[in-house]
């Protein structure tokens, strides 16, 4: 059979399938697929479907989301996760990836950094002093900028052009020579987009996606290159020296502060992971085209694990995972992702609202046309709803009346259901996260404890290229940098992620006495940038000597 006959074969596959996934979508909420008439609906006749109180509901609900949750479950949950991650470490080309960061901060590094922030909706571009780690971090001053549809649609060098206006603009206003002098300004840059990364400090463009053009003729070109030359058209005297994704971002800036930190957690419209990890553990075929020498110097490095995809076939689904699952445009890709982040928890509420409206006469049966859009109910409000403690929840149903419309106020009794499966939608997603972060703290504690010294003193040794916990005790006692929406900002979302990791650690027979910190790591993403740079010169500094 021709290739091209069988490439035709397999989208005809693909496409049968996203029709049965639509039909079987259409089969389970009905009220998606209906237009604004509010004729009487007839009852789905189905598995799940029948006629119930709201209470019956809600506690079929949490039943299902929390039967799970059990902590010999979620122990033995947590030891397949780390399968799969032994399993990528070792060949995987699109999770477990290694950077060119190897070396941790010791807190003694110093000196004024300039460190740049590229998200898909804000630039932002901040002088950084870092005093050693008795001292705050110091932001001198930080700009940040709107990223528009316009700037978006910048081709090539034109979209560095704007980056190199807006830091000009920063360091002017910090009225001093920064950038200006016979001494390159070191720069740092968290880049949240791929690329094809060459060294610490450099990497090659690809495709960047998210509706940004500037990829558009700069293909193959070098990142830092290309910002350093637009700098140039406006005399400022800048070098590359760190570019770093998000996750290793915000593991450097809580380890400048605090020598514990090992990990970081990254949980907002996405989640990742990163954790410094023993090079010898990871596929030599995953490092690629590495500089003569790296491996004599660099012992361990970060790990970009992008976690969002693990937990596949582990981690127990409801149906209305199911449905999110089969309808989305890449089913089965991030499983941790779909039930935990911010881009999905709403949306799993909402499968939820959908059916209770059919069955269980949740707003009248009458669902709101605008909520009959996916990802319609913004994870924002499962947050607003699952806070209001008070009897009448007026302030809820003044926040749904506002973004959804009701012929009246949605009655208490509806609002008390919904706060009720908001809160088990979170608990869930808290305790998953909780059982993913433990998988990958036992890998660590594994591997460093068949590579620790035979005699433990018990003291945490420092040293100009990497901080290193000399014993496998301590190694066990870990600080984990957060950062984003979700894990920072839920209410009550960390506590309770904490609470089930405690849980986790005092019944995993390899971690009696150990414990495990969720810690924030405010502005990480700048902060975390110029400590790359930081380190990256006084690790150059140290092998030149």
């Amino acid at each position: 059979m021709s290739a091209p006959l069988v490439k035709v074969l397999h989208r005809l596959q693909e496409l049968f399938h996203n029709v049965v996934s639509a039909l079987e979508a259409m089969m389970l909420f009905p009220s998606l697929f209906r237009g604004l008439s509010h004729r009487k609906r007839k009852p789905f006749l189905g598995a799940h479907w029948r006629r119930r109180t709201l209470d019956d509901f809600a506690d079929e609900v949490e039943t299902l989301f929390t039967k799970p949750l059990s902590t010999p479950k979620m122990l033995e949950m947590s030891e397949k996760i780390r399968a799969q991650f032994r399993h990528c470490l070792q060949n995987s080309p699109v999770c477990m990836l290694p950077s060119y960061n190897h070396a941790l901060p010791t807190g003694s590094e110093t000196g004024t950094f300039l460190a740049l922030d590229v998200g898909g909706s804000t630039f932002r571009v901040a002088l950084i002093e870092l005093h050693g780690r008795d001292e705050e971090m110091r932001i001198v001053k930080v700009a940040s900028s709107y990223i528009d549809n316009s700037v978006k649609l910048l081709e090539g060098t034109q979209f560095f052009d704007w980056m190199a206006g807006h830091i000009e603009n920063m360091l002017k206003d910090v009225g001093t020579d920064y950038g200006r002098g016979d001494v390159a300004l070191p720069m740092g840059l968290s880049w949240s987009f791929p690329i094809d990364q060459t060294s610490l400090g450099s990497g090659l463009m690809i495709h960047m996606g998210k509706g940004f053009h500037c990829s558009n003729g700069t293909v193959g070109q070098e990142l830092g290159d290309l910002l350093i030359q637009s700098c140039r058209k406006r005399d400022l005297n800048v070098a590359m020296a760190a570019i770093v994704n998000d996750s290793s971002a915000a593991l450097l800036s809580r380890a400048y502060v605090d020598p514990k930190t090992r990990m970081s957690l990254i949980l907002g419209t996405g989640t990742n992971m990163a954790i410094h990890f023993p090079v010898h553990e990871i596929g030599r075929s995953k490092f690629g085209m590495r500089p003569e020498g790296w491996f004599d110097y660099a012992k361990h490095v970060i790990i970009n694990s992008e976690m969002s995809m693990f937990g596949g076939g582990v981690l127990p689904m409801t149906r209305w995972d199911d449905v999110l699952n089969r309808t989305h445009l890449r089913p089965d890709y991030q499983p941790l992702e779909y039930m935990i982040t911010g881009r999905y928890l709403g949306e799993v509420v909402r499968l939820i609202i959908v059916e209770a409206v059919e069955t269980a006469g949740l707003f009248g049966g009458d669902l709101p046309h605008s909520m009959r859009e996916a990802y319609s109910f913004d994870t924002s409000i499962v947050a607003f709803i699952e806070e209001d403690s008070s009897a009448s929840m007026s302030a809820s149903a003044a926040l749904l009346q506002k973004q959804h419309t009701f012929p009246s106020f949605p009655p208490v009794e509806d609002l008390r259901f919904i706060r009720r499966v908001c809160q088990v939608v979170s608990r869930r997603a808290a305790a998953y996260l909780a059982t993913a972060i433990h998988s990958m703290w036992c890998l660590s504690n594994d591997v460093e404890s068949s590579t620790s010294p035979s005699v433990s003193d018990n003291l945490v040794k420092e040293s100009p290229e990497i901080t290193v916990v000399e014993s496998g005790e301590s190694a066990k006692n870990l600080s984990i940098a957060c950062d984003g929406t979700v894990i920072n900002k839920y209410p009550g979302f960390r506590d309770t992620c904490q609470s089930y990791l405690d849980q986790l650690s005092e019944q995993s027979h390899n971690t009696a006495g150990s414990a495990i910190r969720l810690e924030p790591a405010p502005e990480s993403a700048i902060l975390g940038a110029a400590v790359a740079v930081a380190v990256a010169v006084a690790d150059k500094a140290e092998r030149q000597s």
